[in-house]
């Protein structure tokens, strides 16, 4: 790669005025600019050593790769005379030139307490969807299957009552996330959580008689809001408490304080006047959805897409908790928001797809195959921002099959009973009765979507079918690469790339950070680590070691170029918590220990801690495919590698 060409590319793309500053991670470059708008996206696009680029958190970022987007940076810097900065330091220059939006940090306050404990809600919601397959009646004939087979009436039992207690114990999920948002100590957030729930209220009075004042015993389960409040409150008093206290009494009177206090104003105030909030947004929402009826549901579906463009989306688990705790215990109309979100997720996905077959562009086939299923299985951000955004026609395309599919589900009375994915398998969590139409209407979401995306494609989609001109000079150059990448695939070799940490295996696609679930670095496989200590997963050399301790580029002897990258944004750590045991250039030995990560105290900064393991030169292989194992130990196989 000629370095000082692509970081020119990248500056003259960007607007040499249009930058503010940059600084750079592991595998891309970070740049904080004036107008995102002036970026010459088609020359991005173009270039063969740019592997993708997205914008986020105020940060317009261009993906390069280990061990190049360092010296590709250098470049930049002297090109440009911009001073040098962290990734830290660039996020406070992004976040400065933002304007404080209090809707969208509100929003953002829901996000960052909701998405932690989606997946035991999803695992709630989909036991609860299976409960329903087994006792609803009319699926499988007049009687359900627990009438016809009453050996299984116990299992049923069982999975009602797993499926009912991330619900009914949803506030101390809540509390436990909010206080991890909020900075109060988690276990005592967990603790005013358990007091919202105790099975106790209630149960021998209505109300506590205290200094003449009647105070409900509401028990608060299912609840949300209510909770959120209430371990605000639990951290800003733990914070003074802690700054008052003298240290010889703080750790017993801290605690004890901070809890009494919050638990009596929770009972007093804060959960009677949210708790009626909570219930008028409720039954204001399925309201709306009553009146609108098919027509609102056609309308949500139109603009479902463009609502996960602003982040807006973020705040949906919020109601959709308490839309599925209504219904399930017999109030409300379902949750409905899940049903357009499912319609709207499948539309991307086909619009993607629709750009796979229109496409000559062996990069954007790549990429829009990936983002395809992605986004049919309900992660829809590498559709969107990756392709259909790029084109704008199928995003526009998607929004009309979305409409179109989610009127049909409104009109057809489609609810679901629990949350889940969204997208093709969301029938799960379908009301059994209302899974055969589900089923339709995401037939009708793909087909319109693909459909109209496809034929407006093949009469405007014109840029592809130019060749681009390039001088004698460029055309010696691309082809002296190709002899190059050609000489190089013939020296590879097949090959395993080990687990170079213990963890659960998962899908690359899965992780969430679209630099590598959309593969755009290669394809690889991905672990979430039980231990902290990094081993060298091939034999050969260091190519990458860098000072932040947190990524590590190796070269094995038989061809694979591999990349391990420890958390996701953990490059802001700047090596805290992390200690490394080599030097770039360094051999080393499979097994060979590289480095350790405190994984308790990088959770406790709150990154994800999840282990990227990463072919980068994928496409001089024939195949770079996961390994199917769910739990690994250091040096097990992880990613089987295949030569042409």
């Amino acid at each position: 790669m000629d370095h000082k060409k692509v970081a020119k590319n990248v500056v003259d793309a960007v607007g040499r005025d249009n930058l503010i500053a940059a600084a750079h991670c592991a595998t891309r470059l970070r740049l904080v600019l004036k107008d995102d708008k002036k970026v010459n996206q088609a020359a991005l696009d173009a270039d063969p050593d740019v592997k993708g680029t997205f914008k986020t958190n105020g940060q317009y970022q261009v993906i390069i790769g280990p061990g190049d987007v360092n010296n590709v940076y250098d470049e930049l810097i002297k090109d440009t005379g911009l001073k040098e900065l962290s990734t830290d330091d660039l996020k406070k220059v992004a976040e400065q030139g933002q304007k404080f939006n209090p809707v969208m940090a509100f929003i953002k306050l829901l996000s960052d307490i909701f998405v932690p404990i989606i997946p035991a809600l999803v695992a709630g919601g989909l036991l609860m969807a299976l409960n329903n397959f087994l006792t609803q009646p009319g699926l499988f004939g007049p009687k359900s299957i627990v009438s016809t087979s009453p050996v299984i009436k116990g299992l049923s039992d069982m999975i009602q009552l797993m499926s009912a207690a991330p619900f009914i114990f949803m506030p101390i999920l809540v509390a436990i996330s909010a206080s991890k948002r909020f900075g109060a100590n988690r276990f005592l957030g967990a603790a005013i959580g358990m007091i919202m729930t105790s099975p106790d209220l209630g149960k021998t009075a209505k109300y506590w008689d205290i200094f003449g004042m009647h105070v409900a015993q509401t028990n608060y389960a299912y609840q949300v809001i209510p909770v959120i409040a209430a371990v605000w409150v639990l951290a800003f008093l733990e914070k003074r408490f802690h700054k008052w206290l003298p240290a010889a009494v703080d750790f017993t009177f801290t605690p004890l304080l901070s809890v009494m206090i919050t638990g009596f104003l929770t009972f007093t105030v804060i959960g009677p006047v949210l708790k009626t909030v909570s219930d008028m947004l409720t039954n204001g929402i399925v309201w709306l959805y009553d009146t609108t009826s098919f027509v609102g549901m056609g309308i949500f579906g139109l603009t479902y897409s463009a609502i996960v463009m602003t982040g807006l989306h973020q705040s949906f688990p919020a109601i959709e908790t308490q839309l599925v705790t209504a219904f399930a215990n017999g109030h409300g109309a379902g949750d409905f928001i899940f049903v357009v979100a499912s319609m709207a997720n499948v539309a991307q996905g086909a619009a993607t797809f629709a750009i796979y077959f229109l496409t000559k562009d062996k990069k954007m086939k790549g990429l829009s195959s990936s983002a395809g299923v992605s986004a049919l299985l309900g992660i829809t951000e590498p559709a969107l921002f990756g392709v259909n955004l790029k084109y704008k026609f199928p995003f526009f395309c998607a929004l009309i099959g979305s409409g179109v599919a989610a009127a049909f589900a409104g009109l057809m009375h489609i609810i679901a009973a629990s949350m889940g994915a969204a997208g093709f398998i969301g029938f799960l969590s379908i009301y059994p009765k209302s899974i055969p139409m589900y089923v339709v209407a995401e037939l009708i979401s793909f087909a319109v979507a693909f459909i109209l995306t496809f034929i407006y494609g093949k009469g405007h989609m014109k840029e592809e079918q130019v060749a681009p001109v390039v001088s004698a000079s460029e055309a010696a150059e691309t082809e002296a690469k190709v002899e190059e990448q050609v000489a190089a695939e013939s020296k590879l070799n097949d090959e395993v790339v080990a687990a170079p940490i213990s963890g659960e295996s998962k899908k690359l696609t899965d992780v969430n950070d679209p630099v590598f679930s959309t593969l755009a670095m290669g394809n690889g496989a991905a672990v979430v680590p039980t231990d902290g200590t990094i081993y060298a997963p091939v034999d050969g050399e260091l190519t990458v070691a860098y000072e932040t301790k947190h990524a590590y580029g190796l070269k094995s002897d038989n061809g694979a170029e591999v990349l391990i990258h420890v958390g996701i944004d953990t490059v802001n750590l700047k090596g805290q918590h992390f200690e490394s045991f080599v030097k770039q250039g360094q051999k080393v030995k499979k097994g060979d220990k590289l480095g350790t990560v405190d994984l308790d105290a990088v959770k406790a900064a709150g990154y994800d801690t999840t282990v990227m393991v990463v072919v980068t030169n994928t496409m001089n292989y024939a195949s770079v495919d996961r390994i199917d194992n769910t739990k690994v130990n250091h040096g097990d196989d992880l990613v089987a590698v295949t030569a042409r």
